[in-house]
């Protein structure tokens, strides 16, 4: 494990329209010292070509210098973004977990922001503020605010962690515990899990990321998300009835805040 090293783990699936802006929205980050593990799930579109080209032409360009590494992984069958992480996380060689959707956006000093506040909580858990963006990525101006610390029982009630803004410190987390479950909504279900077992998310309220939001996408289906949610409380999380409706009840209300 290397103890400053970030590895940047991005699911790939049918990512050809945003993916080469990704590596370049890494590589253009202010803290040097990260790994970028792209695991493509099987994608049908020009994915795997267009990350290839981009790591033949990095290549060509770098002169003798040493260059952070990127690496694809192409995965022999399609298992969805939870394995597509998990795969990630096994692979990953740093001190550091960051997660990063194919088509979202970073501020450049994302990490190093990141790193610096987790360090200054002595922190297991991070995450951070982020900004609504359109099918562009361009801000709409509707931000979503976090709290300082988070417990399991407050996340029950809240889905404010947004998977792009996540860190994550291997070193205090145990490895057990470093795996997606492997259900819909599989990163609420992951920052439950690592809450549940007593590590505390803190945040950073300051913007350090863009959720772009395509019309159609399925986080915008809200039939679909009420039916996520209650899953989790009832399958995953086992909730009694009473409990998993006083926290759907609360969920639903700061969802609908969250929107307007």
């Amino acid at each position: 494990m290397q103890e400053e090293l970030v590895s940047v783990i991005v699911p790939v699936y049918n990512a050809g329209a945003y993916i080469e802006e990704t590596i370049r929205m890494v590589e253009c980050q202010t803290y040097p010292d990260w790994e970028l593990i792209l695991i493509d799930d099987c994608s049908d579109d020009d994915s795997r070509e267009i990350i290839g080209a981009y790591l033949e032409k990095r290549k060509e360009t770098e002169h003798g210098k040493k260059l952070q590494e990127i690496r694809l992984i192409s995965k022999e069958k399609n298992e969805g973004p939870a394995m597509a992480r998990n795969t990630g996380m096994a692979l990953s060689r740093g001190r550091y977990i960051a997660f990063l959707d194919a088509d979202d956006i970073w501020m450049a000093d994302k990490l190093r922001k990141q790193i610096e506040f987790m360090k200054e909580k002595d922190a297991a858990f991070i995450f951070s503020a982020y900004e609504f963006g359109d099918e562009y990525a361009k801000g709409t101006g509707k931000v979503v605010r976090v709290p300082e610390t988070l417990s399991y029982r407050k996340a029950l009630s809240r889905t404010v962690i947004f998977t792009t803004t996540v860190v994550l410190d291997k070193k205090k987390i145990p490895g057990e515990l470093l795996s997606m479950p492997v259900v819909k909504s599989e990163d609420t279900a992951f920052w439950w899990k690592l809450l549940r077992n007593g590590f505390t998310a803190y945040g950073l309220d300051e913007v350090l990321a863009i959720y772009r939001r395509p019309a159609k996408s399925l986080s915008s289906n809200k039939i679909e998300a009420i039916k996520r949610i209650w899953n989790l409380y009832r399958k995953q999380e086992k909730l009694p009835l009473v409990a998993a409706i006083y926290y759907f009840i609360f969920w639903a209300f700061r969802a609908t805040l969250r929107r307007i």
